[in-house]
Order: structure tokens, then sequence, then C-alpha cells
């Protein structure tokens, strides 16, 4: 009897499927989205489930009609002769439901699940038998339904289980591979051929064993369900066309494959995994054990770089799963990992096959090899590239760049020699070298030493992801260049526009702190855990101003964020510093930086509370304020909301309550729509010292901040007399 099958599997994967039913008998295998139509006797099918390394199910199609509501799924559910498909012979058997899509007058997949099971129960009770029991946790038949538009078909599932769960694993690592999408792995890295020439496979961050023991299993024949169908069986199994007889002689020919096939194994040195991780790599141990294979696979415990070749083995494939990252998160600390990838080809393994697959096209380059073929899997719910790398051919040193990040690297160039002299002369090690100066690569792009800090701009909503996507790889790759910097030393972030708190957002947890110089001063940094680094370097003009001003006075710094505003002032020799921060983090990072600077701390004072909570108790008296509120903060631990533009009036008059008589408030914003309120030029003397503010190296950029300073009328600023502002030089 021919019957219709699928066979399900990721995305990726169907043309390799499609193959594989073909070589199992299933003639007329033709590929759809996310798996394989075919037809054959039940035999066929039992086969697939028994040797299919991809598929992750295999499903009997019972019907197939149109559907345009929900008592259409009904009436023709109730046609099938459910009592003689779910009766055995003690009774009708537990069933379970799984529905997916969704079809007109069915949203919702529970819905038409509860519809097929009445009409189940229904076509049971019209026949005057005892209805069956839906058992969702272990039941005998698994039914599915798939709507799709307007069709939809019910299959019986005959895998019971998915079939990537092979019975082997007794354990996993972090980020679990599935045992058919290593099989895919294997399959387009060419293992199969390379197994049967001799070669050997090595796993270099081999995680919990999966590909090694796929690998292992395709090189000694063994059946990808074998194990399975000794411990649990298939779904199969409770169908009424099963037949045990010819199963047994599918099993029979199996165990004796795999027993020819592993004796095979056993004189030859072939399979290698290695991996940082201790604890993971004996879950390995144990899942090698449990698939039977612990004594073809050497493990050892090292990092990718320590990886060595065997002596004896001079051609073989490099394929891993390795950890993908996150942008904001650990991307930038995996490019080593895979840096050390790509040198193992280079050198230790030279024309050696190599791939990998990940979820980051980045990561994929920082193997700097040519990849020769790209191929799009699925991975869980990512949407992954398996790269497969040409090591015969090694990169140019100097990569020939595109049109775009030529036009990239061609205004980097010209504003490197713009700020040559001024950087030289300020002794900058921070500095800001583009921002957006080409609209297409609308990014920020900082200096930090030897390190690049990359902030890339929201693109409006009508550009498209990859569009933008590919921008900011061209950008990337112009900066690494011009700068001579590995990617491993530039740190990639999205910092969206007109955004406020931003100083407060953790991003990541390196701890990943460096000193850089701004003339003979220093400062910690951190260009990996938090959207701001430490520095604001479109303020380091007022620093000047505050350092310039400080001597002998008492200088307050609200908001004080790392605290380099009252390194400066205290370096200039003020009488006393205070610096008042709500976060616990940043005051001691403010602490840190007087340390850096070798400043006795015995006169200055850093107090973690509410800076407006703290200016409305406080009645001490300051001869210099220095005033850099953020655009937006709604702590938990103040009771009220900040909005700048809102409060600016109050928060200005409540430090100026504290001001001498004499004295001076430097107030500064980074708000881009800011408007400063009338009235606090009605009660003070007030200097916009915006424009003369702006540092040389972001004087394109005419809108990164207000600054204002503030006096008391009674000390109101002569004309002119403002001039020295200008003292230090920009």
């Amino acid at each position: 009897m021919n019957l219709t099958f699928f066979a399900a599997c990721p995305k990726g994967l169907e043309y390799l499927l499609r193959d594989e039913l073909r070589e199992l008998g299933a003639d007329d295998a033709r590929e759809a989205l996310a798996g394989v139509h075919f037809s054959g006797d039940f035999a066929l099918a039992m086969r697939a489930c028994l040797w299919s390394r991809l598929a992750s199910r295999v499903l009997l199609v019972l019907s197939r009609f149109s559907l345009n509501s929900a008592d259409e799924l009904y009436e023709n559910a109730r046609q099938l002769p459910w009592h003689s498909l779910l009766t055995g012979p003690r009774g009708a058997k537990t069933f379970a439901i799984d529905v997916s899509g969704s079809a007109p007058g069915i949203a919702h997949t529970g819905f038409a699940g509860l519809r097929v099971k009445d009409a189940i129960v229904d076509s049971f009770r019209e026949a005057g038998l005892d209805r069956p029991n839906v058992d969702t946790a272990e039941p005998q038949v698994r039914l599915r339904a798939y709507l799709h538009a307007r069709d939809a078909a019910l299959m019986w599932d005959l895998s019971g289980a998915a079939l990537h769960e092979r019975g082997w694993r007794t354990g996993q690592g972090a980020a679990p591979i599935k045992e058919n999408l290593a099989a895919a792995m294997l399959l387009r890295a060419g293992w199969r051929e390379r197994a049967q020439a001799g070669e050997a496979m090595f796993d270099p961050m081999c995680g919990a064993g999966t590909l090694l023991i796929e690998a292992a299993w395709m090189l000694a024949d063994v059946a990808p369900g074998l194990l399975r169908a000794r411990l649990e069986g298939f779904g199969f199994i409770e169908h009424p066309d099963f037949a045990a007889q010819p199963w047994d002689a599918q099993l029979l020919e199996a165990n004796a494959r795999a027993e020819v096939g592993l004796k095979a194994l056993g004189g030859s040195e072939r399979l290698f995994g290695y991996d940082a991780d201790a604890q993971v790599l004996s879950i390995a141990k144990r899942n090698l054990q449990s698939a039977r294979v612990q004594g073809f696979v050497r493990l050892a415990n090292c990092g990718v770089a320590q990886v060595r070749r065997p002596p004896h083995v001079t051609s073989g494939l490099l394929l891993s799963n390795p950890p993908y990252g996150e942008r904001m998160g650990s991307q930038r600390s995996l490019f080593s990992v895979y840096q050390d990838f790509g040198n193992l080809l280079k050198q230790e393994f030279a024309g050696f096959g190599g791939a990998l697959i990940s979820s980051d096209a980045e990561l994929l380059s920082a193997v700097n090899l040519p990849i020769r073929k790209r191929y799009a899997l699925k991975n869980g719910a990512l949407d992954c590239t398996l790269a497969i790398y040409d090591s015969a051919r090694a990169p140019r040193s100097a990569k020939a760049l595109s049109p775009g990040a030529q036009m990239v690297a061609n205004r980097l160039e010209k504003n490197l020699k713009k700020l040559k002299t001024y950087v030289r002369d300020q002794q900058l090690e921070c500095y800001r070298i583009y921002d957006a100066d080409l609209p297409e690569y609308s990014a920020a792009i900082d200096v930090y030493g030897t390190r690049l800090h990359i902030q890339e701009y929201q693109a409006p909503a009508i550009i498209p992801v990859e569009t933008t996507q590919a921008r900011l790889q061209e950008l990337v790759t112009a900066a690494m260049q011009v700068f001579n910097c590995e990617r491993g030393h530039v740190y990639l972030k999205t910092r969206l526009r007109d955004k406020g708190g931003s100083k407060y957002e953790q991003q990541a947890n390196s701890d990943e702190f460096f000193a850089v110089a701004e003339g003979d001063l220093k400062f910690w940094v951190n260009l990996e855990d938090y959207l701001d680094t430490g520095l604001f370097l479109d303020s380091r003009w007022l620093r000047q101003q505050l350092r310039l001003r400080a001597a002998g006075k008492r200088v307050l710094n609200l908001f004080c964020y790392t605290g380099s505003a009252s390194v400066y002032a205290a370096a200039g020799g003020a009488l006393a510093t205070v610096s008042v921060d709500l976060s616990p983090t940043y005051m001691e990072w403010t602490e840190r930086n007087f340390e850096l600077n070798r400043i006795n701390p015995r006169n200055h004072h850093f107090i973690e509370g509410d800076a407006v909570g703290w200016l409305r108790r406080v009645s001490d008296r300051f001869d210099l304020i220095y005033l850099d509120p953020p655009t937006f903060s709604n702590s938990k631990r103040t009771p009220t909301v900040l909005d700048i533009q809102r409060d600016h009036a109050e928060l200005i008059t409540l430090a100026m309550r504290l001001l001498t008589a004499d004295g001076e408030l430097i107030f500064v914003t980074n708000a881009q729509k800011f408007k400063l309120d009338p009235t606090i030029a009605e009660h003070f003397a007030l200097t916009d010292i915006s424009a003369r503010s702006l540092p040389l190296d972001f004087a394109r950029n005419p809108k990164i901040h207000r600054a204002y300073l503030i006096q008391h009328s009674a000390a109101a600023i002569q004309e002119g007399e403002a001039d020295d502002l200008d003292a230090e030089p920009r």
C-alpha cells in the first residue's frame, strides 16, 4: 500500500534531507518548507525513523483538505476511521494533538486542537464505543494538525519523541546543538567524503560532544535511531499497519552494521575533542560512553589556542559550534576565540578543512580566512551561517576595501590630519575622530589609546536592517584598517538618539578597566560594560575650565558620574571638593580616579545619594559648582523622576542657593532639544558658553551639549569679562 508521508526538519536542511530519504528508498522525495514530502510503504517510514540523521519527525498523512472554518476542520477530522486507528487489543489508546499554523476562523492552536479532539471523541460515540482519553504527557498516539492559509493536514507522528533525541544524551553544556543540526554541519563540511578517505575530525570547542558522537556514528555506520529503538521506541509501533517482523528485520540489519562499523574503528585515532571547560568535558565523556563510542574519541582539556595536531594525522576537518555572543555583551570578547580557530587552520592544521557555525557574521569574519561556502541554517530560533573556510588561501595583509568602506577610510584620514596637532598639544589619548560625517554611515567613533569605541546611531525605520548592518560592517572595517586595530580592540554599541539616563545602563559584566591620559591626568574607562565609557569626551574643555578656576575654592560636583570633573578641580588646587551621585558603582569609580592621580582624599568627599534630595537638605556653601545631570532618570532608588527639560530651572535654583555671592556655576546638558527656562536669566547672570565649550574634535556636532556659566545677579559678568573662558586652548 502506497502511503503519503512528510519528514519535518529545521529550515536549511531540506535539500540534505531530500537526498538522504532518496538514499533510503524514497525515490519521489521532494523538498518543501521545513521538510520533505515522500511516499511509500510502511516499512519505508520505519526505515526513515531509524536511519534519518536529519529529520525531526516522520509523519504519516491521514488526510489533506481545504479549510475555511473551524466547523470544516471538525467535519473533515470526524470522517476519518478513528475507531480502527486508535483501538488496540486493550481498548482505545490514549492520544494527544499538536497543532501549528492558522486558518480562517482559527487563530488559536488550542481551539483547533479542541475541535479535532471533539471530532475523534464524537466518532467513537457514534460507533457506540467508549471514548479514548487524552494524555498530553505520555500519549500512546501523537497526532499533528498543520494549518496553512486555507489548507490543512491531519497526520500521525510516527516518530514519537523528536528524532534528534538519539537516546545517548546524559547532560549538556550551556548552548547545546541538536543532533540533526550537528549531522547537517558534518555533511555540509564534507565529513562523509573525508571519513571514507581515512581522514580525522577535530572539534576544538566540543562542549558536550554532540558533533563528535554524530561524526563517530557516521564513520561507524551506526543508525541514528538504533539506541533509541532499544530504549523507548517510536510512535509507529502503535499504528495498525505496524508489523513486528519487518521491524525486527530492520533492527537486526542495523545492529549488524553497527557492530561491523564500531569494530573497524577500534585501531584508529581519528576523532579528537577539546574544551577549556573541564566540567562540560566530563559531560562529554559520559555522553560518549552512553553512545558507546568512548574508546574511539580522544578528549583533552584545553583552549583553542593550545590545540595541537597529533603527529600521525596529516589531513582532516576542524568543525565546531562555538559560542556566538551578543553585540553589547560578550561578542567582542569572543573575537580572540574565532581568531584562534583561524590561526589553527593557518598554522597547526594548514591544508585541513575548517568550518564554524554562528549567528554573528562579524565573528565568522574574525577567523580571517576566505569563506569558500556559506550555508543558512537554523539553530533553534537563531538564524545561523555555517561557514566553510578555505585554509589553502592565506588572506591578504591589507584587505581591499569596498567603495563605501574606502569612503569612510578617506574621511577618517582627513579627520586625523586635521586633529593631529590638537591631539599632540593637548596630550590626548581619547578623542572623537568621526561623528556621522557621512550620513549613510551613522555612527560615532572615539579613539581610546589603541582601542576604538564605535557607537552606532539608530537608523530610520525605512532603511532595511540588511543595509544598516552592511554599512556598519564597512565602517568597522575601514576604522580597523586606518588605525591598524584588531577586531578584539573594537567596542561596538548601538546608541539611540534623544535617549537619556544612559550613564546608568549596565550592558555587560566584563569588569575590563584600563587607564587613559587626558593631559597630565589619568582616568579609568570601561568600554564594554556600559553605554558610556566613564569619561565624557565632549566635556573636556569644561573640565579644563574647572581646573583654571578651582584654586583655593570649595567645589561641588553634582551628578558627578565617575568624578572626572572633581579630579580636574582637585588638580587645580581646590581647597575641597564634594562629589555627589546616586550610583554606588560610580562613586567607587570616582574614588579610584582620585587614587589613580595620587590625590590625597583628605579634603575630598564622596557622597552616594540622590543629588536633588541632597541639594534640598544641605546648607553648605561652595565657590564653584559643576552641574551635569542626566537628561532623564527614573531610578528606583529615588522617589521622583528627573526630566531635565522640565526640572532644570528648579535644579539650578536649588544649586544657586549653595553658591557664594561671587561664585560660579557651570551647567551642562546633553538634551538635544533643550530650551533654557527664561526665568533663569531673569534671576541670575547668565552666559551661554555652548559654542566655545566644544573641543575641536566635537566641532562638527554643535548640538552635542548646551553649557552655561551662571552667577548671582550681584556678581553679574560685565561685558567682555567672560572672554577669559578661552584661556585654555580647545
